[in-house]
Formats: structure tokens, sequence, C-alpha cells
């Protein structure tokens, strides 16, 4: 199997930005994080599916099967594309409720969080 090396270099800075837009402290740089990620993983389940070939579903006349494409990677893709638009939606919501009860896109630490902090550095959670 061979693949396409620029492709895979378009792949790994894909899911490097979005690494690094998912641990930004901002609700919508997460989400376009979240968006890169799973165009990354859609790019690269399609890279390793194969090279292309014929149409999947052949006749029944049709005896040679070596060159017909395997439909399961695209199968996986089109559910992987369903599932982000899902998620997408899902944290498009949550940064929207967010936004009208704190009017800022940024995720504050919580005060379980720091006591948690607290509590790992030997001090007294309750000062």
């Amino acid at each position: 199997m061979t693949a396409n090396l620029t492709l895979l270099v378009v792949i790994g800075v894909l899911v490097a930005c979005g690494v690094y837009l998912i641990l930004e402290r901002a609700v919508s740089k997460m989400l376009l994080g979240m968006i890169l990620f799973g165009n990354a993983v859609n790019l690269l389940i399609i890279t390793l599916g194969g090279p292309d070939g014929r149409a999947p579903i052949q006749g029944q006349t049709d005896t040679t099967q070596r060159d017909t494409a395997d439909p399961l990677a695209q199968a996986m893709v089109l559910t992987a594309i369903v599932i982000t638009m899902g998620l997408a939606a899902f944290v498009l919501a949550l940064a929207y409720r967010s936004f009208m009860l704190t009017t800022t896109d940024d995720v504050g630490n919580d005060q379980e969080d720091i006591d948690v902090a607290r509590r790992r550095a030997g001090e007294d959670p309750e000062d």
C-alpha cells in the first residue's frame, strides 16, 4: 500500500492545529479545533482505505473483484461527518448558553478545580 506523502503531511498539520485549538480557553476556538481534528481523521481514514478503484458494487456478471474500491472507509467517513456535525451543534449550544450567562467566551477555572490544585500542593482548601 502506498500513501500520498503530501496528504499525510496535511493531515499531520490539521491534527496539530486541531489539538492546539482544543487546548485553548475560548469555546469558539475549541469548536474550531474539534472540527479540524475531525476533518483530519476523516482524511486519514480515506487515505488508509486504499487506492481508488471501480465502483464498490458490481453486477452479478462481473467476476473480477481485485479492482473494486472498499466502501467501508467511505461509510465510516460519512458516519464520522454526521457525528462531527452533531458534536459541533452541541458545542455551539453550550457556547451560546455560556455566553448568555457569563457574557464571555472564555472558560474559567471552577472553585472545585482550585480546591483540588490546593490539596495537591498541600495547602488547606478552606483558605
